[in-house]
């Protein structure tokens, strides 16, 4: 499978404390030689991704998208804070938010607050894409399945295994079951260590449904 059949499905990241304006831009230029499907960068850096990626935007025959995170890393900011953030990132230009969950509302199994926790974000992003992040090396089958239930009822566009920021990340078993739980109903993001061998994998678990990949080399 070579990297033009691979480069569709991936979120080129650059997420760290240290990013740079450089790495901004070098993520961006990476994005436009590799025809990524998005960027993801923190919130403060959206306004840059548009930039970088207006004029290509503007004639290419598939868009890049720009992706800001939300509710990053830990999930557990209030949920209106959540959506005023998603709100805030949309208006300067973002098409897609990757959202952490609150994985305390998941353990304690509180359905209505773990809805409202995803349903805000949904509502704010005004059509833009949202993708849930679970951090699933925190979590068992159980936790996996409630989760993608209340994304699921809550409206969003994908789920997603990890942050990359947590102690492990995606696995081929918690793909398995995220694909499992939310049939063709959401995307599958997997994310948390991605590299060319994995991708191949999680291709051939997911097609033909919709998925992606979380990247921070998006050139390996």
């Amino acid at each position: 499978l070579a990297m033009s059949a691979v480069a569709p499905l991936i979120d080129h990241t650059a997420l760290k404390q240290t990013t740079s304006l450089s790495d901004v831009q070098t993520l961006c230029a990476e994005a436009r030689q590799y025809q990524f499907a998005a960027v993801c960068v923190a919130p403060c850096w959206v306004p840059v991704a548009v930039a970088e990626l207006a004029q290509h935007n503007l004639t290419a025959a598939t868009k890049i998208g720009v992706a800001s995170v939300i509710g990053f890393p830990h999930g557990n900011s209030l949920s209106v804070v959540k959506a005023f953030e998603t709100s805030a990132v949309v208006k300067l230009g973002a098409t897609e938010v990757d959202m952490v969950i609150n994985l305390s509302l998941v353990k304690s199994r509180d359905v209505e607050g773990a809805l409202e926790d995803v349903g805000l974000v949904v509502a704010a992003a005004e059509g833009a894409l949202v993708k849930v992040i679970f951090e699933t090396v925190f979590m068992d089958a159980e936790d996996i399945k409630f989760a993608c239930d209340i994304c699921v009822r809550a409206g969003a566009s994908f789920v997603k295994t990890s942050t990359g920021f947590a102690s492990g990340g995606a696995t081929i078993a918690d793909v398995r079951l995220m694909r499992e739980c939310v049939g063709n109903q959401l995307g599958v993001k997997a994310s948390g260590g991605i590299r060319f061998c994995f991708c191949l994998c999680c291709c051939l678990l997911m097609v033909p449904h919709s998925q992606r990949l979380g990247n921070c080399a998006g050139d390996g």
